[in-house]
């Protein structure tokens, strides 16, 4: 029998996900219909093209445009994605049809989306697009989305990450089966931590497949299926090529503090720090908070020192406007400013500064442990390409001016 305190507390949390859903809605304004990914062949001219390569834990969805839904196999799926994005594309931004199928000229399209049945498939068209790339640059980079986001939504994020960031690396795109939809917390949760295994085996194919370096990026929950699932191959016995691992990169990470302390211990001090985004106004994370019992999440966390000495490089945007009505998609605000932080911490590690910095109302705390060129690793785009593109940068500014739709 269910005690009255019991159903009280889940009254309170019902309630709090509905005054959620306001801003995430409002946010978002609206989101990709059931038909968005439905196959364009047309091209237009200036529309630039990216090939993104599936591996997800999701339930194929055999819907046109769909591709996969929200629900849960025990078995990794693979795919091969072709999309362009739009001439009129704005760094930062996610240009999505809203209903019906896309345009070419104004939205991201999908030219040719095809799964992929085994790993071979999948390691052979990622080794086809590192082939592509010269010596020096055969990178990869996994990006591993958040709770509520649907597939397609996680689609536009990478191909916008990937456009704006003008990498060499290959984009790898680790879908797993959240529902898309804020009610589903705990269910996106649990589908995470399904997902621990079908990641590990992602990363162990990226690594095997001639890559010369590894970026991963995850965001908000995604953190904790990421986390999880490196601390299972550092248990493994069978260990990462060190020398392949690029950035580890944790951005508003809702992971419970306490656990990613006792996650951090089986690591050690990694020789590269994980870096870590922060920011203590995340309404996001202060949700997850309130339902795992007021347990403060790590990616606003407060303690910036202790991270750092368990083995982090701490990004604390707290001091930063977000562009988003939760907070909770701050990290993307970073990429413009790619190249004047490579210069920052440049500088930082060839004087006797302290190993805690300040820019454009970013602090940094654990600078001092990064390796030489750690940032510039799977780098953004460069100065020249930054200014191409009609984006400034003002790293004195106290607001870094880039747009960006918000971030489940």
């Amino acid at each position: 029998m269910r005690s009255a305190g019991g159903y009280g507390r889940r009254v309170i949390i019902w309630l709090f996900v509905a005054v959620l859903a306001g801003p995430v809605l409002a946010g978002c304004a609206s989101r990709p219909g059931d038909d968005a990914l439905t196959a364009i062949p047309e091209h237009v001219p200036g529309a630039k093209e990216h090939v993104i390569l599936v591996a997800s834990s999701r339930a194929r969805d055999e819907r046109p445009g769909v591709f996969y839904s929200g629900e849960r196999t025990q078995a990794l799926s693979f795919a091969r994605v072709e999309i362009t994005v739009p001439p009129t594309h704005k760094p930062g931004m996610v240009e999505y049809p809203t209903r019906g199928v896309a345009n070419p000229a104004t939205d991201m399209a999908v030219r040719e989306a095809v799964y992929r049945d085994t790993e071979k498939e999948f390691l052979t068209d990622l080794k086809a697009e590192l082939a592509r790339r010269p010596v020096g640059q055969k990178q990869a980079v996994i990006f591993v989305h958040g709770y509520n986001t649907r597939f397609s939504e996680a689609l536009y994020r990478i191909t916008q990450m990937a456009e704006d960031s003008k990498s060499p690396s290959v984009p790898v795109l680790f879908t797993w089966a959240s529902r898309g939809d804020v009610a589903d917390y705990v269910y996106d949760n649990n589908s995470a931590t399904a997902a621990r295994d079908r990641l590990e085996e992602t990363i162990r194919l990226v690594f095997d497949s001639g890559a010369e370096q590894v970026t991963i990026l995850a965001h908000s929950m995604g953190n904790w299926v990421t986390v999880e699932a490196l601390r299972q191959i550092q248990m493994s016995g069978k260990r990462l090529p060190p020398e392949k691992i690029g950035n580890i990169i944790l951005a508003a990470p809702d992971i419970d503090v306490d656990v990613f302390k006792t996650q951090l211990k089986r690591f050690g001090k990694p020789a590269k720090p994980f870096i870590v985004i922060v920011s203590r106004d995340d309404k996001a994370l202060a949700f997850s908070d309130f339902i795992a019992g007021d347990k403060p999440r790590l990616g606003a966390y407060t303690n910036d020192a202790e991270l750092v000495e368990l083995g982090a490089l701490v990004v604390d945007m707290s001091g930063v406007k977000s562009l988003d009505d939760l907070n909770h998609g701050k990290f993307a605000q970073l990429a413009g400013m790619a190249p004047e932080l490579r210069g920052m911490v440049a500088r930082a590690q060839g004087s006797k500064a302290a190993g805690n910095i300040e820019v454009a109302g970013i602090k940094f705390s654990g600078v001092d442990r990064l390796n030489p060129g750690q940032l510039a690793a799977d780098a953004p785009q460069s100065a020249a390409s930054a200014t191409a593109s009609g984006q400034v940068v003002d790293p004195s500014a106290p607001v870094v001016a880039a747009g960006v739709a918000p971030l489940h």
